[in-house]
């Protein structure tokens, strides 16, 4: 499959985010990714359910959520009413990810679950098998504009020797200093979905930038 594109609101202008969003529907990018603070998990605060509404409400693309709280399992059906297309939780905020997953499934969208840079593929051998998708995080979850980790192209690609060797359909995503430099190696390393932010939204030509990155050009 071709890899997709994931542009991260977080990066837009917010006091103009139904032209931010309109943009992104004319663009070549395939769903909006949505990160969500609550300033214990990570230490940022971003959005709650009235934004969501309101990007799903202008939306033309699917909304992929990324859950960066504590407890996620308290607001999973919320986050799906507010327009959630899918729903990333963490490895680290969650003691009962197994059933996590299965009821994020079982409301209907794709689950999957994310690992901070520190935190090896190993932890999640056993149930790859049930999720839509791993994101890899190439920062340190909670702010935008960070240098990229060189060393998760590593992680990438024992990531995809596991989905391989456990007949898994996981897609792997990341997300943290993707741009134009990084993102042919990312997709060759194993990447089906790049997620970006500062790269694409402070560009001169935002949906430009989103074409370079779906068609690799440098």
């Amino acid at each position: 499959m071709q890899h997709l594109i994931y542009p991260s609101i977080l990066s837009a202008d917010l006091g103009n985010l139904k032209s931010e969003i309109g943009m992104l529907n004319v663009s070549e990018a395939d769903a909006i990714h949505i990160d969500i603070m609550d300033g214990v998990f990570v230490p940022n605060i971003s959005f709650g359910f009235p934004i969501v509404e309101t990007i799903k409400k202008y939306s033309e693309k699917p909304l992929d959520i990324h859950l960066m709280i504590t407890n996620p399992n308290l607001y999973l059906e919320k986050f799906i009413a507010a327009g959630a297309n899918s729903l990333l939780v963490h490895y680290e905020s969650n003691n009962s990810l197994y059933r996590t997953i299965e009821k994020i499934k079982k409301l209907g969208v794709k689950a999957g679950v994310v690992l901070n840079p520190h935190s090896p593929v190993n932890l999640i051998k056993d149930i790859i098998a049930d999720l839509d998708v791993v994101l890899i995080m190439t920062v340190d979850p909670g702010y935008g504009g960070q240098e990229f980790i060189n060393w998760s192209y590593r992680k990438i690609e024992e990531l995809k020797n596991l989905i391989i060797s456990r007949q898994a359909n996981t897609l792997i995503q990341v997300d943290g200093g993707v741009n134009t430099n990084n993102a042919k190696r990312l997709v060759k390393s194993g990447a089906d979905i790049l997620v970006a932010g500062n790269f694409i939204f402070q560009a001169s030509d935002p949906i430009t930038v989103i074409s370079k990155l779906k068609l690799l050009k440098t």
